[in-house]
């Protein structure tokens, strides 16, 4: 049973799931850093994990992953989930659970998105909107300084001088 704000809106992760996502993703890290695997495609490719997402029930993780700062493509994404069933294996002996979650496996495209964002904040267009322009005073309105100014003190308030 999923929690429910007061709207109606599902909230966010539970502190067990970002907690035992957070298990996984190091039970994962550590399976890459010292497993050789036969796959072709997986020879030699050192795969980052960046986030590991909990389903409610804790029996589905999505894994997003990079090959060292870089999108895996298609063929490397296959690969990992030809050898998901070896990785659900080490990743039950490392982090104990009542089930071992299904692993899947997504692209991380958080690097991808931060650099096009980096890109369009780099544009002229944007840099003029970013930059502090110096406020453009009324040439028509008398400057503070002006002696012929109205004074703002309230017309009905005493003077500070004394007449004597």
């Amino acid at each position: 049973m999923s929690k429910q704000h007061h709207h109606g809106k599902p909230e966010g992760p539970s502190q067990r799931q970002l907690r035992v996502a957070e298990e996984i993703r190091h039970a994962l890290s550590a399976i890459f850093t010292r497993e050789e695997f036969r796959d072709p495609a997986l020879v030699d490719l050192r795969v980052t994990v960046t986030e590991v997402r909990a389903s409610s029930d804790l029996k589905h993780m999505t894994a997003f992953v990079s090959a060292l700062g870089k999108e895996l493509n298609k063929d490397q994404l296959a690969a990992l989930k030809r050898v998901s069933s070896f990785l659900r294996r080490e990743v039950a002996k490392s982090v104990r659970l009542r089930y071992a979650p299904d692993l899947h496996f997504q692209p991380d495209t958080a690097l991808d998105y931060a650099m096009h964002i980096n890109d369009v904040m780099q544009r002229p267009e944007v840099q003029r909107d970013l930059v502090p322009q110096p406020s453009r005073e009324d040439p028509a309105a008398p400057s503070r300084e002006d002696p012929a100014a109205p004074s703002r003190e309230h017309p009905a308030a005493p003077s500070r001088e004394h007449k004597e």
